[in-house]
């Protein structure tokens, strides 16, 4: 009250006049030296009523913000806290659908080019020619040729095929023709950066020492291949990253963003024989039923030795996750309990399980397991199966069509991948780099349910677990993974990778769109023709709706460490 009080005689007309009129008398009012003496002080007088005037206008925008952000705070607290779980509704509470979220259909992905987007450097008039080597399995590598499309356009250098990891762990020694439709990588891009299938052996030829090779750091911001690259390239017109994975910074501009999902959800087109024998999966799942859910396990057991977890195997697991965890050398030794605690532990197959019965998916639910091999086999998925029957995996689904495929761990990824980016729901098991990928994927194309476990507060829980009835762990395993759904609302500005988070290609329907293409929303009209809103779109959902968009530039994090796959 004492800030209003003084905003308000700061800044009244009667205050300023009063000043005015004050000024006045005291010029007017004495004679001789005095006025003189006034006069001297007038400038003085004056400096001080402006002063007081622009401390008063001070108070006033201090006062005013403080009224903005505290009813913003009230407002969002009254719209969003409603649950995700119990939305409340006129007649009640009215359980989630844990199929779809109902606020998908008021988003799009989207990622054209910018009207002053620059066109692509050609070839003779770029910097150089730019070879980078990917690391890790398949989605790793996506990463990595995501972002060397971008580096390319930000050094204005002619981008080579790149090269996949031939030595990882899977020892898969394809290559991108053999993943990827190139043709179309190269043609869907060409606005954007110059790709060429290898260096021209002309050029080749007039060089007088090999190609230059380097590896920059993680995450690397623009202006470090600007000072630190490019002239490299300038001097020696053939360079090559190597390693490339995470190498460039998750925060860009808007446009460099947008175009990392142009390369991402666009570009890399799997090739023909991967799409088709993915596409099959998916029908033959549809022919049993009409929706299903893909679970990506990541119980495989180089992902259980990188986490330096451990799930009761006793000295046999203990030795042999040991063994696996030497490939990387600069591993720190681990406390198992400490990192489950951490929530860094992927859940075991029968805690995915208990999640999705507690959230409630019915035992009748179809499941398709997307995984490798998994550690301890058939008996470590035994409760994962009872607890759901109709559980499938694509050595299931075809056998004699998957041979052709069996020697070759990326290409039998990305028909997991096909057939986990068609499902109706998405389950991840960690926050590894199909789980990224796929989450801002299924995000960008409309928000698909994709489920991510918190692990931080579901391990405590799963420890306590025969501690409380089925309805009671039900209803907390609800509230761990609340902003773990998929809604739009977790997508939020600084939130993760943007792999996982792709704002800058997430874009709001008008309300006029969701109306004329929902064949379930019912609109009403006033007597002008003018549309009132949706019958499915209440005022309230709508506010909702505006609560979320403000979210997307709100820095706000749960309970998340990203750690990139190391070296």
């Amino acid at each position: 009250m004492g800030v209003a009080k003084s905003w308000r005689f700061s800044l009244t007309p009667a205050a300023a006049k009063l000043a005015l009129l004050q000024h006045h008398h005291g010029y007017n009012g004495g004679g001789g030296a005095a006025t003189k003496q006034q006069s001297l002080r007038s400038p003085r007088r004056w400096s001080l009523v402006c002063g007081l005037m622009l401390f008063g206008l001070g108070l006033v925008s201090l006062f005013t913000g403080h009224v903005a952000s505290d009813l913003e705070w009230w407002y969002s607290q009254r719209v969003a806290n409603h649950g995700f779980y119990l939305k409340l509704t006129g007649n009640g509470r009215e359980p989630i659908d844990v199929w779809k979220s109902k606020y998908s259909k008021f988003y799009y992905g989207c990622s054209e080019r910018g009207r002053h987007y620059a066109p692509a450097k050609k070839e003779k008039a770029s910097n150089g020619y730019l070879l980078i080597a990917t690391s890790g399995g398949l989605n790793q590598q996506r990463t990595g040729i995501t972002d060397a499309v971008v580096v390319a356009r930000i050094l204005n250098a002619t981008l080579v095929v790149p090269e996949l990891d031939h030595n990882s762990y899977w020892k898969d020694d394809s290559d991108f023709v053999n993943i990827f439709d190139v043709e179309w990588f190269i043609s869907s891009l060409a606005k954007d950066v110059t790709i060429i299938r290898k260096v021209p052996e002309k050029v080749m030829r007039s060089m007088e020492k090999p190609p230059y090779t380097m590896r920059v750091p993680r995450k690397s911001e623009p202006e470090y291949y600007i000072d630190q690259v490019l002239p490299i390239l300038l001097r020696r017109r053939v360079l090559q990253l190597t390693k490339f994975d995470y190498r460039l910074s998750s925060n860009l501009d808007d446009e460099l963003q947008k175009l990392r999902c142009r390369v991402n959800y666009h570009a890399l087109k799997f090739t023909k024989s991967i799409n088709e024998l993915g596409q099959k999966l998916v029908m033959r799942m549809r022919q049993m039923t009409t929706r299903f859910v893909a679970v990506h396990l990541r119980f495989e057991p180089d992902m259980l030795a990188f986490s330096g977890c451990y799930y009761g195997g006793g000295d046999k697991e203990r030795y042999e996750l040991a063994e696996i965890r030497k490939r990387w050398a600069t591993l720190p030794d681990l406390s198992p309990i400490d990192e489950r605690k951490r929530g860094k532990c992927p859940l075991t197959p029968h805690e995915v399980g208990l999640m999705l019965r507690a959230l409630g998916f019915a035992n009748d639910t179809y499941i398709y397991v997307a995984s490798g091999e998994i550690y301890g086999g058939d008996e470590t998925l035994r409760p994962l199966r009872e607890l759901f029957p109709n559980f499938y995996t694509k050595e299931m689904l075809a056998n004699e069509e998957l041979k052709p495929f069996l020697p070759f761990s990326s290409r039998l990824a990305a028909v997991d991948y096909i057939v986990s980016d068609e499902s109706d729901v998405f389950v991840t098991n960690n926050n590894g780099n199909m789980a990224k990928i796929l989450a801002g994927r299924r995000r960008y194309m409309g928000h698909k349910r994709t489920i991510r476990p918190n692990a931080k507060r579901l391990s405590a829980l799963f420890m306590a677990r025969d501690k409380m009835d089925w309805d009671t762990f039900a209803k907390k395993v609800k509230s761990c993974q609340r902003g773990f759904m998929g809604e739009p609302e977790d997508m939020k500005l600084g939130r993760g990778e943007f792999h996982e988070f792709p704002y800058a290609c997430i874009c709001e329907k008008p309300l006029s769109s969701v109306e004329n293409n929902d064949p379930h929303t019912q609109v009403a009209r006033d007597s002008t023709g003018k549309t009132r809103y949706p019958y499915n779109v209440n005022p309230r959902e709508k506010a909702l709706h505006i609560s979320m968009k403000r979210n997307l530039g709100k820095s706000e994090r749960d309970n998340e460490d990203d750690e990139a796959f190391p070296d």
